[in-house]
């Protein structure tokens, strides 16, 4: 099978392109996978980029999406023919958080998906939504279950609530669906003159340009009246305090990603008289999975993959990524 590897110390001129054994036929409690699809997402550049050293000669890519080629022994989730998408976290199944690193995250502390074949315990897999392409299903591993989580099992969405999106990205998109999905209302944050555009095709009811504006936080507090609902934070330190200043009392904010840093100040006196809950998140366990597939089985929706590239390609995928001229997803096909 054709698999892309990553050489140590890593970096996105380290990738290539090899020839791998077939991974043959599955054990007992194990499925085949033929894979079809991947998606990018920071982690997976924080790997391939060598910021977040890995094992020499890793797999990377932490999303997968395929069809079963076959099952072990006592498989009962899965027939061959389905079509699966990977866990972010295969050991993770259902439960508070247990986890708190990526020693068994796909791509990271264990092989990935940007392969053709794989091996693993039906566990690692959930049912893809129905209907999707390999290219859509890859997207809900990381950063659809993310904002899923974020904002349905940690934040209790409700219709009529105000939601804050940070940003165009994969998790910011798929939030916004999502929470259009439930009649939430969503403002989108942007440094873009034509994503705002984008954003409000998706049923966002409002835009901000944070360049143009940097006291953001205020203008989001006031458009929502007494501040929003929810905030889904993907900047860290440098954004934090603004989200803060847009977040209701007793609002929610959901910490996620770390783009604009690792460590940083935070506004602990606004924080207290906000009595809002700050909430960090790594994905989520594959019952939430499993649930949130369900509910996209009946959603109006699909995900937005800006722009898809072949395996061979994979570096490329991550240069655009660089760049930051997509909006949605980034995908991988083969």
């Amino acid at each position: 099978m054709k698999a892309m590897i990553l050489d140590a110390p890593g970096g996105l001129d380290r990738l290539r392109l090899v020839d791998r054994p077939d991974p043959g036929a599955p054990g007992p409690g194990m499925i085949r996978v033929r894979l079809h699809a991947t998606s990018l997402n920071y982690h997976d550049y924080g790997v391939v980029a060598g910021r977040m050293p890995t094992q020499d000669g890793r797999i990377p890519m932490a999303d997968g999406a395929g069809i079963v080629e076959a099952v072990g022994e006592g498989v009962q989730d899965f027939v061959a023919g389905d079509a699966v998408v990977s866990c972010f976290f295969p050991d993770w199944q259902e439960g508070p958080p247990r986890i708190g690193d990526f020693s068994r995250v796909p791509g990271d502390g264990i092989d990935g998906y940007a392969c053709e074949l794989v091996v693993a315990p039906a566990t690692a897999f959930t049912r893809a939504p129905t209907g999707y392409s390999h290219a859509e299903a890859a997207t809900i591993t990381t950063a659809g279950l993310t904002a899923w989580r974020s904002l349905v099992v940690d934040g209790g969405l409700k219709p009529g609530d105000r939601v804050l999106v940070l940003g165009t990205g994969g998790v910011s998109i798929w939030a916004l669906q999502i929470a259009r999905m439930m009649g939430a209302q969503v403002v989108v944050t942007s440094s873009s003159d034509e994503k705002p555009e984008r954003a409000r095709s998706l049923g966002a009811a409002h835009t901000i340009n944070y360049r143009t504006h940097p006291e953001w936080g205020k203008l989001v507090h006031d458009w929502a009246g007494e501040g929003v609902d929810h905030v889904i934070e993907v900047g860290g330190p440098g954004t934090l305090a603004q989200s803060i200043d847009a977040v209701r009392i007793g609002g929610h904010i959901g910490l996620i990603g770390v783009l604009t840093g690792f460590a940083g100040d935070v506004p602990t006196a606004t924080l207290m008289s906000k009595q809002a809950r700050l909430q960090g998140l790594i994905v989520g366990s594959r019952r939430m999975q499993t649930e949130f597939v369900r509910a996209l089985d009946d959603a109006a929706f699909r995900p937005v993959v800006d722009r898809t590239f072949a395996l061979d390609e994979l570096a490329d995928a991550f240069r655009y990524q660089e760049s930051g001229d997509h909006f949605g997803k980034i995908a991988v096909t083969f």
